[in-house]
């Protein structure tokens, strides 16, 4: 079955080559019909992935992105010609799990695409659970469970919390958790490892796991072996 792809650009040009070259690669695109109606949109369509410009009539991609994050996990991809590192610093905070700046290539773009539905959907993996106390993680569903709470992660956080739960009390490095993000060194982004680790915190607090990774110091991150 193809994967559709939620393209969020005003611009025509970019659309149609974009459109044109995803559907060479046998993506289903679809753009607005309704700039004022993206959520609307969205939660009809139920895409696979959403490339999202930040200039947009109405509202910014800034503002959708963080309406969507507010029921969905589903990845998103910034394109912008905006490529100052604040405005990619307040993609990622708004939810968005990668950013590509105009103008871009396009056998890159789809590089991205292809890691990032590997990555979030997770074809053909085992399925595997880990516990964190009272907490079960199970990576295939991006949740964490508890007899009273459920905690919906992000595809990037699901990735970096399995990368330090199949280590647990062993130091992984920045370097091996870029790289079980974005399976190739050409799309390392510390920044983005920076922004998600805080996320991830922040929903392991929400429920209940405080202070369960660790940072040490020049050497990378660790969840220790015996958890309370």
């Amino acid at each position: 079955m193809k994967k559709t792809i939620y393209l969020i650009e005003d611009d025509e040009t970019i659309v149609t080559v974009v459109k044109k070259h995803l559907e060479n690669w046998d993506y289903h695109v679809v753009s607005p019909q309704n700039f004022q109606a993206i959520l609307a949109e969205f939660q009809i369509l139920t895409p696979d992935l959403i490339l999202l410009d930040i200039s947009l009539p109405y509202f910014n991609g800034f503002y959708w992105c963080q309406e969507i994050r507010k029921f969905s996990e589903v990845p998103i991809i910034f394109l912008s010609s905006a490529e100052e590192k604040m405005n990619q610093i307040m993609a990622m905070n708004m939810g968005a799990d990668d950013f590509v700046a105009k103008p871009f290539d396009l056998g890159v773009l789809v590089a991205k695409i292809q890691a990032l539905l590997r990555r979030s959907y997770q074809y053909g993996q085992p399925v595997l659970t880990y516990q964190l106390g009272v907490v079960t993680f199970n990576p295939l569903e991006n949740q964490l469970k508890s007899a009273v709470d459920l905690v919906t992660l992000s595809p990037t956080e699901t990735r970096i919390l399995a990368a330090l739960m199949q280590k647990q009390g062993e130091i992984v490095s920045r370097e091996e958790i870029i790289q079980a993000l974005w399976n190739s060194d050409e799309f390392i982004d510390n920044n983005t490892l920076a922004v998600n680790m805080t996320r991830l915190r922040k929903k392991l607090q929400s429920i209940g796991i405080v202070d369960v990774i660790q940072t040490v110091k020049n050497r990378g991150y660790v969840i220790e072996k015996e958890f309370k």
